[in-house]
């Protein structure tokens, strides 16, 4: 593994998750195919200031993040999650984008702005929908030459990096070779994600994060109705869809989508969805009264080469627990985004990660990738694992396109 000394270390005194809620996630093209992400960023903020309580008019500052442009009004995307969750207008809003990391990078940006006095109370939501990705073309603003109409897929074509010339997958596919991953090792992972999410969801662990889905409009004075349309004849969505009995047997029976060890069945579910998060300074969750999910400790940021951007997970959790002064050995559970099975395998090597505390409810293989949603869902699931199972300390982290790696470190407050 080749790793620089370089990235981003940030330690917080005294921010705080204070609430957090997300959507359910839904397969590609099914019951969410149609709605547009700014409507489930909506839903999720509204869900969060339900949950906690906390007024709207609190907020100082809106971050959202949504990685492909999926509707025409993107641009507004995080302004119009503020408006039609209730946010103030006078509040700013910020579209952020770290691709995979964005969620985290929006409790992050949040945090940051705490500490610097900026602001008190920050709204971060991560919004995608896969399905709404575009048939795009980029060429053509000056016209059709005769031969050369060219539309593709963005959803496909985004997956390439076009610096080293190979896709997303085929990095999982060189840390496979590194560290003798075999095929049997990466299904074998998969029917575990499936295995520990489908007990979550049974458990209604998951569905304590969950705000179920009707078709139902936000209406916002003086200005258009927004809202979400179910589809495929649903009159509620309560639970995740991807989330299902998958045994060795049946995974092992799926073609290669690169050539080696990873399939549709051991990578990351293709998903819409979108999570929400309240991040407070502690004066402000004690003039509130607020029972605070978790203390953000720090984050921690850093670049490896685009070829092998799969393994960046390792080199971001070791900046961050060295800043922190901590060891592997103090984190109680560790929650690292399933972008691919060898990817997750790989950086379970190289950490020597303890199977037994990562992801223990379940990862993206089983639950879905909605990309700028999954951080903050991995954040809040974090948070909610180390208060269930009375423990101190929790570690989130992901892979991102093009080379980088984000971690985040959280604490339990009891």
């Amino acid at each position: 593994m080749t790793v620089t000394n370089g990235g981003l270390f940030t330690a917080y005194k005294d921010t705080w998750i204070l609430e957090g809620a997300r959507t359910p996630f839904a397969d590609y093209n099914g019951v969410l195919g149609l709605v547009s992400p700014i409507d489930l960023g909506i839903k999720a903020a509204r869900a969060v200031f339900e949950r906690s309580g906390i007024p709207p008019s609190d907020v100082g500052s809106l971050i959202a993040g949504s990685v492909a442009q999926a509707s025409f009004d993107a641009f507004v995307l995080p302004r119009h999650i503020g408006l039609y969750s209730g946010v103030p207008i006078d509040r700013p809003a910020l579209l952020v984008q770290r691709v995979c990391g964005t969620g985290i990078e929006t409790i992050s940006q949040a945090a940051d702005a705490i500490a610097l006095g900026k602001i008190k109370l920050g709204l971060c939501v991560g919004a995608e929908s896969m399905s709404r990705n575009p048939i795009a073309a980029y060429t053509h603003r000056g016209g059709f030459r005769m031969g050369q109409v060219e539309f593709k897929d963005f959803l496909w074509e985004a997956l390439m990096d076009t610096a080293p010339g190979v896709t997303m997958g085929q990095t999982a596919e060189a840390v496979a070779k590194t560290y003798k991953i075999t095929r049997e090792d990466v299904d074998r992972f998969a029917e575990l994600s499936f295995s520990r999410a489908v007990a979550a969801q049974k458990a209604c662990f998951l569905s304590g994060e969950i705000v179920p889905l009707v078709s139902e409009s936000f209406e916002l004075a003086g200005y258009r109705t927004r809202g979400i349309r179910l589809g495929k004849g649903a009159e509620k969505l309560e639970m995740d869809t991807h989330i299902r009995p998958s045994p060795y047997e049946v995974l092992a029976k799926i073609p290669p989508a690169f050539g080696g060890v990873q399939t549709g069945g051991n990578s990351s579910a293709i998903v819409d969805g979108a999570a929400a998060a309240l991040v407070g300074s502690g004066e402000y969750a004690k003039s509130r009264g607020i029972k605070p999910l978790a203390r953000v400790v720090a984050v921690a940021t850093v670049g490896v080469p685009p070829e092998i951007m799969s393994i960046a997970p390792a080199p971001a959790i070791r900046k961050l627990l060295d800043g922190a002064g901590m060891s592997l050995d103090a984190i109680d559970r560790i929650e690292i985004n399933e972008a691919f099975g060898a990817q997750l395998i790989s950086v379970e090597r190289e950490l020597k990660l303890d199977r037994a505390k990562l992801n223990v409810n379940g990862g993206a293989i089983a639950i879905g990738h909605p990309l700028a949603a999954t951080g903050l869902r991995l954040a809040v699931t974090l948070a909610r694992e180390l208060r269930r199972a009375k423990l101190r300390y929790g570690v989130a982290s992901a892979c991102i396109g093009g080379g980088q790696g984000i971690a985040m470190l959280v604490e339990n407050p009891n």
